[in-house]
């Protein structure tokens, strides 16, 4: 495939990207190799054909570097997904056993006096089985799989391995069903077979294009799934990288391991991050072991494969099951002040940590007692109705309540009103993708043995949906426009170019829909806690959960600060400490706009006026604060956190501690002490640009006999993120910098220099 084509491949997804997820943040990207060979481990599979989607567009803006794919020869032979996915490059088919299982004849139960013999009943076990076909059990079991080593008769057979996997972990689960089912007058469990399938082709393709330094897209999972934790990985990508090594001394290959979180998969604006870890070396020690086969190549193959396990862990977020994700995420959102808005990338680091955290401690009688306060917490809030983040803004009743409420009410008509027509328009749409895509979940549920709910084809199938339906919609209401043209007898100009108006005025009204429309359903989500407000007794129902949330808080804070030096050498407790203890934010506060930008660097937060109208004029009409005129949400009186969203953008490997006072040519007037971290990177590009300014030894020159002081800082493994920054803070020229330096050095604890 040409570059052309590519790139306008890629940018016709990208536009459904964008238009599907209200924001996709890369992390780590930096880790990507510019040069050789790649092989991209991809987990957890969470979004059937939008995770290879995410992924390539991410690695080709990095890097200018095409992914290849190995896929689903059963997703190839579809008619649209194949053609699809054909679009983006040249995919490597893959024939998986799974997709060509087979139900058996009768049914199987384990020998009560070896594990490694099934036994069968009404069985044809010579018929339908052969040495190294599979047979797997049903989901009752966990669908174990077990490699044939020798058909004994028609009702017994020889496996290679206990039920589950090499440690038969599987063995205890059957017997223990067995049993269940013996009491139930049952005698065995129905079957499927899984022929062999010889993968050479698919390995020789694989290995032709490591070879040639490409990039090599896989998801050792196997299959896509909605579950909370990872699959098993399988042992190819092991044996791909294994074996291209060992075919071709001067092949290279390096793994990356590669973390996908998603923020409600399935649902139209959600938002996604893309994390890097770093690159993994293949040992030569493997490649050494794999060349002599036998049981050494296979001890290689399981040894490459626990490290990319481990360097997996690094970058995804594993809950054992769905309701510890959720007390996870709960106990992260307390842990943060309210005003304190992380991005993407930092709420995913901190729910890894959170819950590697929990995973140690949980059995410590003090995480099981904030546990069940949690849950106990999040039950309250579902009682009323209420959000974590709605309620410290949960105020007394009072005239401004009122008048919020009024406001928000008439905005959220003014939003709707202008939502309306295209919401209206694009509803046949939107009501066929909703059903059909279930329909097409429900389907995919019942032939998979690993999904739960079949949410992780939800949205693959919703645009795929809308970009067939869209079209034609489109179509009919270009040819109803004419029709009507010509009905009402408007001048032939008015009629030739009425497809033309139509055709131009469809994507307006579409996005307008989109944008007012997402603005107007987080209005109406901020109305449940003013209504509350003005009920009657609401306010004591108020006071009990902002009391709840408060004493949670600093709760949270105390078990962190007690337990996170046990698990972490490097603990920072000051800076992983909540800005001063947890309280309930005055009646006559208002927390201040913030912006973020998105992946396409356009400005994503509540400081826009279109994308979140809400809070831009809620600050206008009734939060004339000093906080509010800042920028910002920290109180005037508190340490600032740093934004970290150009961090997730541009990766430093240093920090600026101390940059120089500078005029800002929008407000004439010197900015405050402690600058924004956007403004680091600006410093840290003009300081390299000046190549021909003299350096000074308290650092970069920038202009006027300002210098900038930079000082590297050991990386150091924290709950909030990997590199710690310290705040940043201005010196104006007029002042004696080594004075002014020395009296910053020391309130911000750090000893000054000579």
């Amino acid at each position: 495939m040409s570059t052309v084509t590519y790139e306008t491949a890629l940018m016709f997804w990208r536009i459904i990207a964008q238009i599907f997820f209200r924001e996709v943040r890369p992390r780590g990207a930096f880790n990507i190799p510019r040069d050789g060979p790649v092989i991209f481990a991809v987990a957890p599979h969470h979004n059937q054909f939008l995770d290879g989607l995410l992924l390539s567009q991410e690695v080709y803006r990095e890097t200018r570097r095409r992914v290849q794919f190995l896929t689903a020869a059963k997703s190839l032979q579809r008619k649209a997904v194949g053609f699809l996915i054909r679009q983006m490059d040249n995919c490597i088919p893959v024939v998986r056993a799974i997709d060509e299982a087979k139900p058996g004849t009768g049914l199987v139960y384990l020998s009560p006096d070896d594990p490694c013999l099934l036994l069968g009943e009404r069985t044809r076990f010579k018929s339908e089985f052969s040495p190294r076909t599979q047979i797997m059990l049903p989901k009752s079991v966990d669908s174990v799989v077990a490699e044939v080593l020798e058909v004994i008769s028609d009702t017994k057979l020889r496996l290679k391995r206990e039920l589950g996997s090499e440690t038969g972990r599987g063995t205890a689960r059957v017997r223990e069903k067995l049993a269940e089912m013996e009491a139930e007058g049952k005698t065995g469990f129905p079957f499927r077979i899984l022929p062999f399938i010889d993968q050479q082709e698919m390995y020789r393709g694989v290995y032709q294009r490591l070879k040639e330094g490409g990039c090599i897209g896989i998801f050792p999972e196997g299959g896509s799934h909605d579950r909370t934790d990872l699959l098993p990985l399988k042992a190819g990508v092991s044996t791909m990288a294994l074996g291209a090594m060992a075919n071709d001394p001067s092949v290279n290959v390096k793994i990356v391991p590669v973390g996908l979180y998603y923020f409600h998969s399935h649902r139209f604006r959600s938002r996604a991050v893309v994390e890097f870890g770093s690159a993994l070396d293949v040992p030569e020690g493997f490649v050494e072991m794999f060349k002599q086969g036998g049981s050494s190549k296979r001890q290689a193959v399981s040894k490459l494969l626990d490290l990319i396990y481990d360097g997996l862990k690094t970058v995804t977020v594993r809950a054992p099951d769905y309701e510890t994700l959720m007390l996870i995420q709960a106990a992260r959102r307390l842990y943060k002040i309210p005003g304190q808005h992380p991005t993407l990338g930092q709420v995913v680091e901190l729910n890894r940590h959170f819950l590697k955290g929990y995973t140690h401690f949980k059995d410590e009688p003090r995480v099981q007692k904030l546990k069940a306060d949690v849950l106990k917490y999040n039950r309250l809030l579902r009682d009323l109705g209420l959000r974590d983040h709605q309620v410290p803004q949960a105020k007394k009743a009072s005239w401004k309540t009122l008048s919020l409420l009024l406001y928000r009410l008439l905005l959220l008509l003014i939003w709707g009103v202008l939502a309306l027509p295209g919401t209206v328009l694009n509803g046949p749409v939107i009501v066929l993708a909703s059903v059909l895509s279930r329909r097409k979940a429900q389907e995919a549920l019942a032939a998979s043995v690993v999904k739960i709910a079949g949410r992780d084809v939800l949205a693959t199938w919703k645009i795929l949906i809308c970009l067939g339906a869209a079209p034609l919609l489109y179509t009919l209401y270009v040819i109803l426009a004419t029709v009507a043209a010509i009905r009402v007898q408007t001048t032939l100009g008015v009629q030739l170019c009425m497809p033309f108006l139509v055709i131009c005025v469809l994507p307006i009204m579409n996005y307008a829909a989109l944008k007012f429309g997402e603005a107007g359903m987080d209005l109406l989500k901020s109305l449940r806690p003013l209504v509350l407000a003005l009920g009657p007794g609401a306010q004591r129902d108020l006071d009990k959960v902002k009391e709840m949330r408060m004493r949670l808080s600093n709760e949270v804070a105390d078990v962190i600060n007690e337990f996170g030096p046990k698990l972490y050498d490097n603990f920072d407790q000051e800076k992983l400490r909540i800005s001063g203890p947890a309280s309930v934010p005055p009646s006559t506060g208002n927390s201040g706009i913030w912006q973020r930008k998105s992946s396409v660097g356009q400005v994503d937060a509540q400081g826009n006026l279109l994308i979140h109208p809400m809070t831009w004029m809620d600050e206008r009409l009734f939060g004339w604060s000093r906080t509010a005129r800042r920028g910002n949400d920290t109180p005037a009186n508190s340490p600032q956190i740093p934004d970290e969203s150009e961090k997730d953008c541009w990766d430093y490997d240093h920090v600026i501690d101390f940059i120089p006072a500078y005029e800002d040519a929008s407000l004439g007037k010197l900015r405050g002490r402690r600058g924004s971290y956007a403004d680091l990177h600006r410093f840290r590009v003009a300081s390299e640009k000046r190549t021909t300014a003299p350096v000074a030894s308290s650092g970069a020159q920038i202009s006027g006999g300002q210098s900038v002081h930079r000082r590297s800082r050991k990386h150091k493994e924290t709950l909030s993120d990997p590199v710690p920054v310290d705040y940043t803070a201005t010196v104006d020229t007029t002042e004696d910098f080594e004075e002014t330096a020395k009296g910053l050095n020391e309130e911000s604890g750090v000893k000054s220099g000579a």
